[in-house]
């Protein structure tokens, strides 16, 4: 068979394959209506009540099912072992989204839902009530609040007033991957963190962020480390020692290691690491006390440096039901696999608090399982596990909620109360920080110095 031959069927079956994904298809979870019609695919943010036109993407010439949407965006459609089920993909995502194909598009996609005040809040409100996934759990009553909000909006409710009274409903949630932006008005809401929270950053956190964590880590640097405190991965990691060859590694972020995205960050993290080891550690203090989370991916492969085999990180589950908020797809498996790098398998403490948060928490319940255990002090952790849901309005809002929960080998999640520590101890009082004092780390000292 000929180069030109081959390459032809090759296109033919390519063309072939991608013809038969032409149809209307129905996410399971996430409320996505797509609708193909090679090479186009158009989704669809769909509730019971709305429809609003999302994402548009072209199938890719010379593959089977690969897709690149407008912002540069690719994602494959991968075999369920059923030709009407399916399963979308991305090089980046750590879970799948499964589709099945239906019979035609909902009557609610029909048109698209209308740019109207009333419209807007409804798509915003129906959105929460089938996707979110912790009202109870924050003791919030959305559907009584949804009513009495619903009842103030009329034709003539500003885009101001709308935006008003959408963010004054996320913002009993105090839920971090909770947000509104309009961009038009030049406005975004982000929701506080946990009640709480603010005692140990004292308001602005976008100023703690710049100048508040710094100071704390000079109390943990001045009082516990000797020599110098070594930057790493671009400043987000700080590496130093402590007395009886106990290392200390303070990780503020998970990401922004290098320069060229997840790979970049990723060789950044893996030489950082093999500098570490190479110190031949006793021990080993990891703090994220002051991380603002980041990529998970980026928790898994420093999990996976701390492992000799593998082991569940943990396993992922949207919601499944828009009427049943307990309902949830079945569970997606992350593992955490060692690779062929030096990995560090000595006793490790973990010190966490309550602005560990978001990628520095699936970093934690990474870590849950691993053997021998590692010892978690502190205080709870914030209690927002799950990437935010992105979706937007008919009139050009976006706005976000979780919709999944991450669960152990056991069932056990941890949305709201967050990751407890298996010793508490205060974090960063301010009667400990004047005196030049962390309790976290005499305990942390304490326990690797019995091992």
């Amino acid at each position: 068979m000929s180069k030109l031959l081959a390459t032809l069927l090759l296109l033919l079956s390519a063309a072939s394959s991608a013809a038969s994904l032409d149809g209307v298809w129905r996410s399971q979870g996430y409320g996505f209506i797509y609708q193909v019609h090679d090479p186009d695919w158009q989704s669809f943010e769909a509730t019971a009540t709305t429809c609003v036109p999302a994402s548009k993407a072209k199938h890719q010439p010379g593959t089977e099912a690969t897709f690149r949407s407008g912002n540069g965006g690719v994602f494959s459609l991968v075999s369920d072992g059923d030709p009407d089920r399916k399963r979308i993909t991305t090089p980046a995502g750590l879970w799948s989204i499964v589709i099945e194909r239906i019979d035609a598009m909902p009557a609610v996609c029909a048109e698209p839902t209308a740019n109207t005040p009333l419209d807007n809040f409804d798509v915003f409100t129906r959105t929460f009530a089938e996707q979110y996934i912790s009202f109870d759990r924050r003791r919030v009553d959305w559907r009584t609040m949804a009513e009495e909000q619903r009842a103030k909006i009329t034709a003539n409710t500003t885009p101001a007033q709308l935006f008003d009274v959408l963010s004054n409903m996320l913002r009993p949630l105090t839920d971090i991957h909770t947000g509104l932006e309009a961009p038009k008005l030049k406005r975004e809401f982000d929701a506080p963190l946990r009640p709480g929270s603010d005692r140990v950053v004292h308001g602005d956190i976008e100023k703690f962020a710049k100048a508040g964590r710094r100071h704390l880590a000079s109390v943990t640097d001045r009082g516990y480390l000797r020599g110098p405190v070594v930057p790493l991965c671009r400043g987000q990691w700080q590496f130093g020692m402590a007395a009886d060859g106990i290392g200390y590694l303070r990780i503020l972020q998970f990401g922004d290691y290098g320069r060229g995205g997840y790979d970049a960050d990723l060789r950044a993290l893996n030489s950082a690491l093999d500098r570490i080891f190479a110190n031949r550690l006793r021990g080993l203090i990891i703090d994220v006390r002051l991380s603002f989370g980041g990529d998970d991916r980026l928790g898994l492969a420093i999990a996976a440096r701390l492992a000799a085999t593998g082991y569940l990180a943990y396993a992922i589950q949207a919601r499944s039901d828009p009427a049943v908020p307990d309902r949830y797809t079945p569970p997606q498996r992350v593992m955490v696999r060692p690779g062929r790098r030096p990995v560090f398998t000595g006793p490790v403490v973990e010190l966490i608090g309550p602005i560990t948060m978001s990628a520095a928490e699936t970093f934690t319940q990474a870590l849950m399982e691993r053997t021998p255990h590692v010892l978690r002090i502190g205080e709870n952790t914030q209690g927002v596990f799950c990437d935010a849901l992105d979706r937007h309005l008919p009139n050009g809002w976006n706005f976000s909620l979780p919709n999944a929960v991450y669960r152990t080998s056991d069932g056990r999640a941890f949305d709201v109360i967050g990751i407890p520590p298996d010793i508490a101890v205060p974090v960063f009082r301010d009667e400990d920080i004047a005196v030049g004092s962390d309790p976290g780390m005499d305990a942390a000292l304490q326990a690797l110095r019995k091992d």
